[in-house]
Order: structure tokens, then C-alpha cells, then sequence
């Protein structure tokens, strides 16, 4: 039987995007479809005492130079060439976020994650400006009122703070983080043993 398979994300993480990319081939060459769970890196890093590789980094010498050349691998890797560094980051996602889980009441959570991330990391924006927000999704197709409306709802807010929580509860610390079935993977490095352990678990 095939396992459940998450993936824990936050627009706001490069390295989730990066994994947003790969994870479609994961899917074709394994027959399991990952589940989207929208959660807010920054209600992560408060619960557990983590803080983003932008402040870790800071005043370590070499770390950031060998960060920057596995970057570059890893697009190599996997041929992705439309990967710009936003200029306005760190981005604070707080309404894209809230967004992710509107756009799946109003069924479209896949166009709306695409676009985002492509908004966020392939033709970056201040996506923490609500004007940028709504241009950007108007610009995408989607359905900007209905979705900036979502991101004021009540039990929006409510569904993100309960995966966030849920998420820390369930052991993640950061993202993009990853679950086959109760299995924990963190990082976007790690999606080779995700997929072996997708495969292992559909085996058993």
C-alpha cells in the first residue's frame, strides 16, 4: 500500500521552492502523490528556537560561499534554470500562507502554489506587499478577491496555526520538512531518501 507522503512548506523558503520543483518527478517515477501542507516557517522557528540559515549564517566564514556552491548543484542537478533570489528577502508570508489554505476552499491550491512560487523565486516580487499580492494574483488568473478575502477569514487563520502547530507537535523544526508516513525528512537534500523510503514502504 502506498504511504502518505507531506510536504511541509512555507513560500518563503528557497529551498522549499527548489523541492517544489523536483518533487514532480518523485511523483511520476513512484505513483505517490505528495500532499501540500501549508504551514508558517516563521511560527516553526518561534516554537522550536530555530532561526533561518539568513541569521545562522551570519559571521561564519566559508559556510556561506560552500551554502551558495551546493545551491548551484543542486540547480545543475535538476536542470532548474528559472531560480532568481528574491531581492526583497526575507519575506514575511504570513498572507500567502493564510492564502494556500483558502485557495484550496476555493479549489485551486495547485495553480495558486505554482504561481506563487513562481512569483516568489522564478520572477520574484515583494510578495508582503498586499498591493503586489493582489497584482500578482490577478496577473496568475486566480481569483484575487475571493482569495485576499480567505486570508482575512477567521478559520483560515485558525487551519494555519493548527498545521503549524500540528507540524512542531509531529517533531519539524524547519523547512522544507518532509513526512513518509510517520517518517520525518528535513531538507531538500534529503528527497532521495524520501523517495527510497516512499518506495520501501510501498514494498512492505
Amino acid at each position: 500500500m502506498a504511504p502518505r507522503v507531506e510536504f511541509h512548506f512555507d513560500f518563503g523558503s528557497p529551498n522549499a521552492y527548489l523541492a517544489h520543483r523536483v518533487i514532480p518527478g518523485i511523483e511520476e517515477r513512484t505513483g505517490v502523490s505528495f500532499d501540500y501542507v501549508p504551514v508558517l516557517l516563521g511560527g516553526v522557528f518561534k516554537a522550536t528556537g530555530n532561526v533561518s540559515p539568513a541569521v545562522s549564517l551570519q559571521g561564519i566564514k566559508n559556510k556561506p560561499a560552500y551554502v551558495a556552491l551546493e545551491m548551484r548543484r543542486f540547480l545543475a542537478r535538476h536542470g532548474i534554470e528559472d531560480y532568481r533570489p528574491n531581492p526583497h528577502f526575507p519575506v514575511n508570508t504570513l498572507q500567502l500562507m493564510r492564502g494556500a489554505i483558502a485557495a484550496r476552499r476555493e479549489g485551486c491550491f495547485e495553480r495558486y502554489v505554482d504561481e506563487v512560487y513562481r512569483h516568489m523565486w522564478s520572477d520574484p516580487k515583494k510578495m508582503d506587499d498586499p498591493e503586489v499580492i493582489r497584482a500578482a494574483l490577478e496577473e496568475s488568473g486566480l481569483p484575487a478577491e475571493a482569495l485576499l478575502a480567505g486570508m482575512q477569514d477567521p478559520e483560515v487563520k485558525k487551519q494555519l496555526i493548527a498545521n503549524t502547530d500540528d507540524s512542531v507537535a509531529r517533531g519539524v523544526f524547519g523547512g522544507p520538512s518532509f513526512f513518509v508516513g510517520d517518517e520525518l525528512f528535513f531538507g531538500k537534500d534529503s528527497l532521495d531518501d524520501v523517495e527510497r523510503e516512499i518506495l520501501e514502504q510501498a514494498e512492505a
